[in-house]
């Protein structure tokens, strides 16, 4: 059986550059849709979290300017049916990342906050990189990839073809333009190929030997069900 690693920000918050706290979290259809998908493809599925800290949903994500009140709907009704599963996360220090035979990194705010500064998270980044295992980060999830680190203190993620939330996508929040740092820069600064949909807001993925990125909440299924193509084949 498949076994898939779903590792998801415990932050409740994103700190903006004048101090203004943000309510945040995990993005609900970045994580739901996902799950959904993998699971039924019949995968088994651990949920882990900084500290094992039950991980908060980002109400924004439910909200009117989130989705479709359909897509929102089916959000909601999926998160209800895995709620036991979010409520008792693993710790992600106990984790063993040989044992999966994927690591995805669903988004919203929160990784922001935790996970670009995580020792634990970036290791584990940075040994499915290298061990050629698929790894996928949605949306604001590569943020976690500025914790990883070789051995010799170079970014293990430099030269990879890559996506995650545009600048011109962050900007639709009022707050985004109070960012401390916007993801599309940050990876560009940092040796990344950063790549991105000719639309906003549409479905877009970039593939890169085994890194698999989506751009922004609209790219989750299509993320995920490009990675049950390569794993179910």
């Amino acid at each position: 059986m498949t076994r898939v690693l779903i590792v998801v920000s415990a932050a409740d918050r994103w700190t903006l550059k004048d101090g203004e706290v943000h309510p945040s979290g995990y993005w609900g259809e970045e994580l739901a849709m996902p799950h959904k998908i993998f699971t039924r493809a019949g995968w088994e599925i651990t949920i882990a979290t900084p500290g094992g800290k039950v991980p908060t949903l980002d109400r924004l994500s439910m909200s009117r300017t989130a989705g479709l009140p359909s897509k929102l709907r089916e959000v909601a009704r999926y998160l209800d049916t895995i709620q036991d599963q979010l409520n008792n996360p693993t710790p992600l220090e106990a984790i063993d990342p040989d044992a999966y035979d994927l690591v995805f990194y669903p988004g919203g705010h929160g990784p922001m906050e935790d996970l670009a500064t995580d020792p634990v998270s970036g290791a584990l980044l940075t040994r499915v990189l290298h061990s050629g295992k698929p790894l996928a980060l949605l949306c604001h999830a590569p943020a976690a990839t500025f914790a990883a680190k070789n051995e010799d203190g170079s970014w293990p993620f430099a030269g990879y073809r890559m996506t995650g939330l545009s600048n011109f996508e962050e900007k639709f929040n009022r707050f985004g333009r109070n960012a401390i740092w916007l993801l599309e820069d940050r990876l560009r600064a940092s040796g990344a190929e950063y790549r991105k949909g000719r639309l906003p807001l549409r479905p877009f993925m970039e593939v890169d030997r085994n890194l698999y990125t989506g751009q922004n909440p609209a790219s989750s299924e299509l993320l995920a069900k490009r990675l049950v193509e390569v794993l179910d084949t």
